[in-house]
Protein backbone atom coordinates (compact mmCIF):
# COMPACT_ATOMS: atom_id res chain seq x y z
CA UNK A 1 0.00 0.00 0.00
CA UNK A 2 1.59 3.51 -0.99
CA UNK A 3 2.16 5.41 2.34
CA UNK A 4 2.55 9.35 3.02
CA UNK A 5 6.41 9.24 1.00
CA UNK A 6 5.20 7.41 -2.18
CA UNK A 7 1.50 9.69 -1.96
CA UNK A 8 3.18 12.83 -1.51
CA UNK A 9 5.79 11.84 -4.80
CA UNK A 10 2.49 11.35 -6.92
CA UNK A 11 1.35 14.44 -5.55
CA UNK A 12 5.06 16.45 -6.62
CA UNK A 13 4.64 14.79 -10.08
CA UNK A 14 1.34 14.79 -11.20
CA UNK A 15 1.45 18.47 -10.31
CA UNK A 16 3.98 18.78 -13.04
CA UNK A 17 2.08 17.36 -15.81
CA UNK A 18 -2.05 18.16 -14.79
CA UNK A 19 -2.12 21.49 -13.23
CA UNK A 20 -4.31 23.89 -14.89
CA UNK A 21 -5.52 21.32 -16.63
CA UNK A 22 -9.84 21.02 -17.41
CA UNK A 23 -11.29 18.50 -17.38
CA UNK A 24 -14.02 18.36 -20.41
CA UNK A 25 -15.01 14.27 -20.21
CA UNK A 26 -14.44 11.14 -17.33
CA UNK A 27 -15.18 7.74 -17.91
CA UNK A 28 -15.74 5.51 -15.07
CA UNK A 29 -15.42 1.67 -15.82
CA UNK A 30 -15.57 0.30 -12.28
CA UNK A 31 -18.36 2.48 -10.23
CA UNK A 32 -18.07 1.60 -6.73
CA UNK A 33 -14.48 3.22 -6.49
CA UNK A 34 -16.89 6.03 -6.85
CA UNK A 35 -18.10 6.73 -2.79
CA UNK A 36 -19.67 10.34 -3.00
CA UNK A 37 -21.72 11.38 -4.94
CA UNK A 38 -22.87 7.73 -4.78
CA UNK A 39 -24.23 8.35 -8.43
CA UNK A 40 -21.53 7.78 -11.15
CA UNK A 41 -23.62 10.22 -13.17
CA UNK A 42 -23.93 12.67 -10.64
CA UNK A 43 -19.83 11.99 -10.10
CA UNK A 44 -19.08 12.85 -13.55
CA UNK A 45 -21.50 16.00 -14.10
CA UNK A 46 -20.02 17.70 -10.85
CA UNK A 47 -16.26 17.34 -12.74
CA UNK A 48 -17.11 18.72 -16.02
CA UNK A 49 -16.00 21.71 -17.16
CA UNK A 50 -13.84 22.43 -13.72
CA UNK A 51 -9.69 22.88 -13.74
CA UNK A 52 -7.59 21.23 -11.68
CA UNK A 53 -5.62 24.36 -9.71
CA UNK A 54 -3.47 22.41 -7.02
CA UNK A 55 -2.59 19.07 -5.32
CA UNK A 56 -2.55 18.62 -1.79
CA UNK A 57 -2.15 15.54 0.36
CA UNK A 58 -3.71 14.67 3.75
CA UNK A 59 -1.99 11.26 5.25
CA UNK A 60 -2.51 9.21 2.38
CA UNK A 61 -4.92 11.05 1.22
CA UNK A 62 -4.84 12.94 -2.93
CA UNK A 63 -6.97 16.15 -2.79
CA UNK A 64 -6.89 17.69 -6.01
CA UNK A 65 -8.27 21.03 -5.81
CA UNK A 66 -10.71 22.07 -8.13
CA UNK A 67 -12.80 25.29 -9.24
CA UNK A 68 -15.67 24.61 -6.63
CA UNK A 69 -14.58 21.19 -5.09
CA UNK A 70 -11.89 19.32 -3.70
CA UNK A 71 -11.78 15.75 -5.90
CA UNK A 72 -10.19 13.32 -2.43
CA UNK A 73 -8.58 10.16 -3.63
CA UNK A 74 -7.27 7.05 -1.86
CA UNK A 75 -4.81 4.76 -3.56
CA UNK A 76 -5.62 1.86 -1.33
CA UNK A 77 -3.47 -0.87 -2.01
CA UNK A 78 -2.51 -0.82 -5.71
CA UNK A 79 -4.09 2.43 -7.29
CA UNK A 80 -2.22 4.60 -9.57
CA UNK A 81 -2.31 7.79 -11.44
CA UNK A 82 -0.88 7.73 -14.64
CA UNK A 83 -0.76 10.94 -17.55
CA UNK A 84 -1.34 10.06 -21.13
CA UNK A 85 -2.28 10.96 -24.82
CA UNK A 86 -6.05 10.08 -25.48
CA UNK A 87 -4.63 8.17 -28.67
CA UNK A 88 -2.43 5.96 -26.37
CA UNK A 89 -3.97 2.32 -25.97
CA UNK A 90 -5.78 1.59 -22.40
CA UNK A 91 -4.31 -0.56 -20.06
CA UNK A 92 -6.08 -3.34 -17.99
CA UNK A 93 -7.42 -2.38 -14.61
CA UNK A 94 -7.74 1.68 -15.97
CA UNK A 95 -11.22 2.47 -14.22
CA UNK A 96 -11.10 6.10 -14.13
CA UNK A 97 -10.05 8.51 -16.96
CA UNK A 98 -10.19 12.13 -16.41
CA UNK A 99 -10.24 13.73 -20.03
CA UNK A 100 -8.69 17.52 -20.42
CA UNK A 101 -9.84 20.06 -22.86
CA UNK A 102 -6.31 19.28 -24.13
CA UNK A 103 -5.13 16.34 -25.95
CA UNK A 104 -3.74 14.30 -23.07
CA UNK A 105 -5.98 12.16 -20.10
CA UNK A 106 -5.56 11.41 -16.41
CA UNK A 107 -6.01 7.89 -15.98
CA UNK A 108 -6.69 5.60 -12.82
CA UNK A 109 -5.21 2.04 -12.65
CA UNK A 110 -6.19 -0.40 -9.91
CA UNK A 111 -5.86 -3.94 -9.91
CA UNK A 112 -7.76 -4.67 -6.97
CA UNK A 113 -10.47 -1.98 -6.93
CA UNK A 114 -9.74 -0.97 -3.97
CA UNK A 115 -9.38 2.88 -4.55
CA UNK A 116 -11.83 5.15 -3.34
CA UNK A 117 -12.80 9.02 -4.71
CA UNK A 118 -14.98 11.66 -3.14
CA UNK A 119 -15.89 15.06 -4.14
CA UNK A 120 -16.83 17.53 -1.39
CA UNK A 121 -17.33 21.34 -1.79
CA UNK A 122 -13.99 23.14 -1.79
CA UNK A 123 -13.68 24.40 2.03
CA UNK A 124 -15.59 21.44 3.64
CA UNK A 125 -13.26 18.88 3.08
CA UNK A 126 -11.45 18.69 6.26
CA UNK A 127 -15.02 18.58 7.99
CA UNK A 128 -16.21 15.74 6.32
CA UNK A 129 -15.16 11.81 5.50
CA UNK A 130 -13.41 10.73 5.09
CA UNK A 131 -10.75 13.37 5.89
CA UNK A 132 -12.50 14.68 9.17
CA UNK A 133 -11.23 11.34 10.61
CA UNK A 134 -8.00 11.44 10.13
CA UNK A 135 -5.43 12.65 12.91
CA UNK A 136 -2.89 15.08 12.20
CA UNK A 137 0.01 14.20 9.32
CA UNK A 138 3.38 13.30 10.80
CA UNK A 139 4.45 17.00 9.19
CA UNK A 140 1.80 19.01 10.90
CA UNK A 141 2.11 21.48 13.43
CA UNK A 142 -0.17 19.81 14.97
CA UNK A 143 1.84 16.95 15.87
CA UNK A 144 3.44 18.39 18.84
CA UNK A 145 5.14 15.87 21.51
CA UNK A 146 2.32 16.84 24.04
CA UNK A 147 -0.44 15.54 21.43
CA UNK A 148 1.22 12.40 20.58
CA UNK A 149 2.07 11.65 24.35
CA UNK A 150 -1.68 12.30 25.65
CA UNK A 151 -2.88 10.39 22.90
CA UNK A 152 -0.60 7.04 23.64
CA UNK A 153 -1.00 7.76 27.47
CA UNK A 154 -4.83 6.90 26.94
CA UNK A 155 -4.65 3.91 25.34
CA UNK A 156 -3.23 0.14 26.09
CA UNK A 157 -2.83 -0.87 22.81
CA UNK A 158 0.46 -1.74 21.23
CA UNK A 159 2.62 0.92 20.27
CA UNK A 160 2.84 -0.50 17.02
CA UNK A 161 -0.93 -0.94 16.34
CA UNK A 162 -1.64 2.69 17.27
CA UNK A 163 0.92 3.84 15.04
CA UNK A 164 -1.45 2.18 12.51
CA UNK A 165 -4.14 4.07 13.46
CA UNK A 166 -4.94 6.70 10.99
CA UNK A 167 -6.95 8.80 13.48
CA UNK A 168 -3.91 9.47 15.64
CA UNK A 169 -1.49 9.95 12.69
CA UNK A 170 -2.34 10.40 9.70
CA UNK A 171 -0.01 8.52 6.70
CA UNK A 172 2.31 5.87 8.21
CA UNK A 173 1.70 2.29 6.90
CA UNK A 174 3.55 -0.88 8.05
CA UNK A 175 6.68 -0.10 6.26
CA UNK A 176 7.30 3.33 8.42
CA UNK A 177 6.32 1.99 11.00
CA UNK A 178 8.99 -1.02 11.11
CA UNK A 179 11.50 1.46 10.20
CA UNK A 180 10.79 4.21 13.02
CA UNK A 181 10.75 1.82 15.71
CA UNK A 182 13.47 0.38 15.21
CA UNK A 183 15.77 3.43 14.76
CA UNK A 184 13.30 4.29 18.19
CA UNK A 185 14.92 1.19 19.49
CA UNK A 186 11.13 0.38 20.79
CA UNK A 187 9.96 -2.74 20.71
CA UNK A 188 6.72 -2.86 18.25
CA UNK A 189 4.41 -5.00 20.97
CA UNK A 190 5.36 -2.68 23.56
CA UNK A 191 2.15 -1.37 25.35
CA UNK A 192 1.42 2.83 24.26
CA UNK A 193 0.68 3.90 27.41
CA UNK A 194 4.09 2.47 28.80
CA UNK A 195 6.36 4.62 27.36
CA UNK A 196 7.92 7.15 28.40
CA UNK A 197 7.93 10.60 27.39
CA UNK A 198 11.66 10.46 26.17
CA UNK A 199 10.65 7.45 24.18
CA UNK A 200 7.78 9.08 22.54
CA UNK A 201 9.87 12.01 21.70
CA UNK A 202 12.19 9.47 19.82
CA UNK A 203 9.56 7.68 18.23
CA UNK A 204 7.99 10.99 16.79
CA UNK A 205 11.87 12.50 16.15
CA UNK A 206 12.41 8.89 14.06
CA UNK A 207 8.95 8.61 12.49
CA UNK A 208 9.46 12.64 11.08
CA UNK A 209 13.14 11.91 9.56
CA UNK A 210 12.71 8.47 8.08
CA UNK A 211 8.91 9.72 6.56
CA UNK A 212 11.31 13.42 5.08
CA UNK A 213 14.46 10.71 3.74
CA UNK A 214 11.78 8.81 2.21
CA UNK A 215 10.17 11.69 0.72
CA UNK A 216 13.56 13.16 -0.60
CA UNK A 217 14.18 9.33 -2.05
CA UNK A 218 10.94 9.38 -4.09
CA UNK A 219 8.99 6.60 -1.73
CA UNK A 220 9.65 2.89 -0.90
CA UNK A 221 9.36 0.32 -4.20
CA UNK A 222 7.61 -2.84 -2.74
CA UNK A 223 6.00 -5.37 -4.84
CA UNK A 224 4.26 -2.86 -7.06
CA UNK A 225 4.61 0.76 -6.03
CA UNK A 226 6.01 3.22 -8.76
CA UNK A 227 4.90 6.89 -8.95
CA UNK A 228 3.13 8.49 -11.88
CA UNK A 229 5.38 8.71 -14.47
CA UNK A 230 6.50 4.85 -13.91
CA UNK A 231 9.21 5.63 -11.77
CA UNK A 232 10.50 3.33 -8.74
CA UNK A 233 10.64 4.78 -4.99
CA UNK A 234 14.39 4.35 -4.15
CA UNK A 235 14.12 4.27 -0.44
CA UNK A 236 14.13 0.63 -0.36
CA UNK A 237 17.66 0.69 -0.51
CA UNK A 238 17.76 2.25 2.93
CA UNK A 239 15.49 -0.30 5.23
CA UNK A 240 17.04 -1.26 7.73
CA UNK A 241 14.61 -3.97 9.23
CA UNK A 242 10.91 -4.27 6.90
CA UNK A 243 11.76 -6.78 4.60
CA UNK A 244 15.07 -7.71 5.87
CA UNK A 245 14.10 -11.17 7.83
CA UNK A 246 16.84 -13.39 8.60
CA UNK A 247 19.50 -10.35 7.35
CA UNK A 248 21.98 -8.93 10.09
CA UNK A 249 20.78 -5.91 11.47
CA UNK A 250 22.92 -3.26 10.71
CA UNK A 251 23.54 -2.06 14.27
CA UNK A 252 24.55 -5.03 16.31
CA UNK A 253 24.72 -7.91 13.59
CA UNK A 254 21.60 -9.81 15.29
CA UNK A 255 19.39 -11.30 13.01
CA UNK A 256 16.27 -9.43 12.11
CA UNK A 257 13.31 -11.38 12.90
CA UNK A 258 9.82 -11.38 11.67
CA UNK A 259 6.39 -11.81 13.85
CA UNK A 260 2.49 -10.13 14.13
CA UNK A 261 1.67 -7.60 15.86
CA UNK A 262 -2.01 -6.87 14.94
CA UNK A 263 -2.05 -9.12 12.10
CA UNK A 264 0.50 -7.21 10.41
CA UNK A 265 3.96 -8.88 9.38
CA UNK A 266 5.96 -7.09 11.52
CA UNK A 267 10.43 -6.59 11.49
CA UNK A 268 12.30 -6.03 14.47
CA UNK A 269 15.74 -7.07 15.53
CA UNK A 270 15.28 -8.48 18.72
CA UNK A 271 18.75 -7.17 20.37
CA UNK A 272 18.04 -3.45 19.47
CA UNK A 273 14.03 -3.39 20.21
CA UNK A 274 13.84 -5.09 23.61
CA UNK A 275 10.65 -5.65 25.04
Amino acid sequence: MPELPEVETIRKTLKRFVLNRTINDVHVHWGKIIKKPDDVEHFKHLLMGQTIHDIHRKGKFLLFELDDFMLISHLRMEGKYSVHYKDEPVKKHTHVIFSFTTDEELRYNDVRKFGTMHIVKKGEELTQKPLSQLGPDPFDKEFTVDYFYQKLKNTNRSIKVVLLDQTVVAGLGNIYVDETLFKARVHPLKKANKLTKKEVQEIRKQAISTLEEAVRQGGTTIRSYVNSQGDMGMFQQELSVYGQENEACPNCGNVIAKMKVGGRGTHICQQCQKL
